[in-house]
C-alpha cells in the first residue's frame, strides 16, 4: 500500500490500492497562532517563565516563616538561615524582583510577537535570558551565604557584597534587552506597515517597557554611582539620604512594571475569556500613556524625610493623585467588558451578569478575585497618598497589608491565572487539575485578605514594618494589643502559602502528567468595540511622550538633588546581620 499525502488535508493518508480511495485521518498537531514562531523562538520565553516560578517558590518558602514568627513560632535556624532579616532579604527579592521582573519579560515578550505577528529578535531574546539567569544566580547566592542581607529596600549604609549588586545589574539588563527587542520587533513592523495605527496589543507592551527603562535610571545610577562602588571599596563614604532619593525615583514607578503586564491581560485577555471585548481602544492606549508621563512621584515615599522641599513633597502629592485616574478608567473599561461577556452568556439584570461569568476557568477566576484585591489595596493606596495619613502609617505594618492586596493579589495571583493559560500554551499540554486551580486562587485570596487585615491592624496600633516582631524588646510594653493581628497575619500567611503550594502541583503535573493539546493554540486577545480611528494619532508617538516624562521628571526631582548638592558623604558600611 502507498501512502499519499491527502491534497486537502496535509494530516490524512490516502489508502490507494482500494477501489475507493480510505482517508485515514490524524489529530491535527499542536502549534501556536503566530506564524513563522518557532519552538526555539518560545524558548527564551519559556525559561523566562520558569526563573519567575523560582523566585516564586522562594518567596512563598520565605513568606511562611515569616508568617508563623508572628505567633512566636520561630523556624530561621531549623532551615539554616542565620536571621529573620536573611529570610526577609529572600522574600522581598525572590517576590518583588525575580517574580514579577521575570513573568513580565516572558509575557510581554509573548505578547510583542502577537502583536507584530512575527518573532522577536532571537539573538536579543536570549540574551535577555541568559542576562536573567545569570544575574539571579549571582545576587540568589549571595543572599543564601548571608553575606546581602540588604531587604529588598537595599540602602545605604547597609552593605551588601558587590556580586549582589551585579546580579540585580544583570536582571535590570534583562529588562532592557527585552525593550531592545520590542523597538526592533516594532520598526520591522513600520517598515512594512507605514500609515497603519500601532496595534494596540503592541503599544502597551512597548509603553510597558518604555516607562520601566527611564524609571529603573534612578536605581541604575543609584548602584553604579555610589552603591557598587562602596561595596567594591572604591568609595569609603555615601550620602544616604541621596541614594535613598536615587532609589524611590525607581522604587515607586517599579510598581507600574509589576502591575502594567497584568493591566494588558485584564484590558485585552481576560475580556476574550469571558467573551466580551474591548470597550475603547484609544481609552487603552491613553492609561498606559499617563502611566508613563507621570513617573516622578517618589518622592511621596519620603514625605517623613527630612531635606525634601515641601514644594516638591507638594507636587508629588499632586501627582500621586492623578495616579488615581488610570485605575479608575482601568476598572470602568475592565468592568464594562466583563459585562459584555457576562450579558452575552445570558446574564440579566443589574448584577445578574457577574455570576454569568466563567468562574469555573481558573484563569478567569483568578484575574476577577485579583481585581478584587487590588481595588482593596487601590482605596488603601489613596489613603496613604494623603501627606497627613501618611504621617501616621509611614513604616508601619499598614504598608505591608496594603502592598499585599496590589502587589499580593492584584499582580501575584494574576501571574498565577494567567499561567494557567499561558503555561499550556508555551508547552502544548492541557491543564491538569481545574479543580484544584480554582481552589488555589480563592484561597490565595482568602489568606491575603486575612493577612492583610491583620497587618493593617497592627500598622494603626503603631506596629512598625521591616522588624523581627517575635523578638522585638518593645513588643511585651504592648501588651496584648497586637496579639490579633499578629494571629491574623500568621492565618493569612499561612493560607497563602498553601495556596502557593497548590499552585505548583498544578504546574508541574501540567507539565508531567497531562494529556498533550492539539489544534491551533491562541492568545486569548480580544476584539474592540471602538478601534484606533476614534483616538488621536498623536497617541502613538512614544518619542514625544517620554520627552515629556522626562521634563516633568527634571522639573520634580531637580529641585529635590539641588538642594542635596553638594552631598554630605559621611556614612561608613554597616552589616548589622
Amino acid at each position: 500500500m502507498t501512502i499519499l499525502e491527502h491534497p486537502q488535508d496535509p494530516s490524512a493518508e490516502v489508502d490507494t490500492t482500494s477501489a475507493e480511495p480510505v482517508v485515514v485521518e490524524h489529530p491535527p498537531v499542536w502549534r501556536i497562532d503566530i506564524a513563522g514562531v518557532t519552538k526555539a523562538d518560545l524558548a527564551p520565553v519559556r525559561w523566562q517563565l520558569w526563573l519567575a516560578y523560582v523566585g516564586f517558590a522562594l518567596g512563598a518558602a520565605m513568606g511562611i516563616l515569616q508568617a508563623v514568627d508572628r505567633v512566636d513560632i520561630d523556624l530561621y535556624d531549623q532551615v539554616g538561615l542565620a536571621s529573620y532579616y536573611q529570610g526577609l532579604t529572600l522574600h522581598g527579592v525572590g517576590l518583588a524582583l525575580i517574580f514579577t521582573f521575570c513573568f513580565a519579560n516572558a509575557f510581554v515578550s509573548l505578547l510583542g510577537m502577537r502583536a507584530y505577528g512575527r518573532p522577536l529578535p532571537r539573538g536579543l531574546s536570549q540574551a535577555a535570558a541568559w542576562s536573567a539567569w545569570v544575574g539571579v544566580a549571582l545576587a540568589g547566592t549571595a543572599i543564601v551565604m548571608n553575606k546581602a542581607t540588604v531587604l529588598f529596600t537595599f540602602y545605604t549604609p547597609l552593605q551588601a557584597t558587590p556580586v549582589f549588586y551585579i546580579g540585580a545589574v544583570l536582571l535590570v539588563i534583562s529588562t532592557w534587552l527585552v525593550l531592545a527587542a520590542l523597538i526592533v520587533t516594532h520598526r520591522r513592523w513600520r517598515a512594512e506597515h507605514p500609515l497603519e495605527r500601532v496595534p494596540l496589543l503592541g503599544y502597551v507592551s512597548l509603553t510597558t517597557y518604555l516607562m520601566w527603562f527611564l524609571a529603573s535610571l534612578g536605581i541604575a545610577i543609584e548602584v553604579l554611582g555610589w552603591v557598587l562602588p562602596f561595596a567594591l571599596g572604591w568609595r569609603d563614604t555615601v550620602d544616604p539620604q541621596f541614594t535613598r532619593i536615587l532609589f524611590w525615583f525607581t522604587g515607586h514607578p517599579i510598581v507600574y512594571f509589576w502591575l502594567l503586564p497584568i493591566y494588558i491581560s485584564w484590558y485585552l485577555s481576560l475580556p476574550k475569556l469571558v467573551g466580551g471585548k474591548v470597550y475603547s481602544d484609544g481609552l487603552v492606549r491613553m492609561v498606559f500613556l499617563a502611566f508613563l508621563i507621570l513617573l516622578p512621584v517618589g518622592v511621596h515615599h519620603q514625605f517623613t524625610d527630612p531635606g525634601i522641599p515641601f514644594t516638591s513633597k507638594s507636587i508629588s502629592w499632586i501627582l500621586t493623585f492623578f495616579i488615581f485616574y488610570p485605575s479608575t478608567v482601568t476598572a470602568f473599561s475592565v468592568f464594562a467588558s466583563l459585562e459584555m461577556g457576562g450579558r452575552a452568556r445570558g446574564g440579566k439584570g443589574l448584577i445578574g451578569w457577574i455570576f454569568k461569568l466563567p468562574w469555573g476557568n481558573p484563569a478567569v477566576a483568578g484575574q476577577l478575585l485579583a481585581g478584587i484585591g487590588f481595588m482593596l489595596g487601590g482605596a488603601s493606596g489613596f489613603i496613604n497618598a494623603s501627606y497627613v495619613i501618611n504621617n501616621e502609617v509611614h513604616n508601619t505594618a499598614f504598608i505591608v497589608g496594603h502592598f499585599h492586596l496590589t502587589v499580593g493579589t492584584g499582580v501575584a495571583l494574576s501571574i498565577m491565572a494567567i499561567s494557567y493559560w499561558m503555561v499550556p500554551y508555551l508547552t502544548g499540554r492541557a491543564l491538569w487539575g481545574r479543580r484544584v486551580a480554582l481552589a488555589q486562587v480563592w484561597l490565595w485570596l482568602i489568606g491575603v485578605l486575612t493577612f492583610s487585615r491583620g497587618q493593617m491592624w497592627g500598622g494603626i496600633e503603631g506596629m512598625p514594618r521591616r522588624t523581627y516582631i517575635s523578638a522585638a524588646p518593645y513588643v511585651d510594653a504592648q501588651g496584648s494589643s497586637w496579639d490579633w493581628s499578629n494571629a491574623l497575619t500568621a492565618i493569612g500567611g499561612s493560607l497563602m502559602f498553601i495556596s502557593a503550594v497548590l499552585f505548583f502541583v498544578v504546574i508541574i503535573a501540567t507539565l508531567n502528567h497531562s494529556k498533550a493539546v492539539t489544534g491551533v493554540q491562541e492568545i486569548p486577545v480580544a476584539e474592540l468595540v471602538h478601534g484606533p480611528k476614534r483616538s488621536w494619532a498623536i497617541v502613538d508617538e512614544l518619542k514625544i511622550w517620554a520627552a515629556v516624562a522626562m521634563i516633568l521628571t527634571v522639573i520634580v526631582y531637580g529641585e529635590v538633588i539641588a538642594h542635596y548638592w553638594p552631598l554630605n558623604e559621611v556614612a561608613r558600611a554597616v552589616r548589622p546581620w
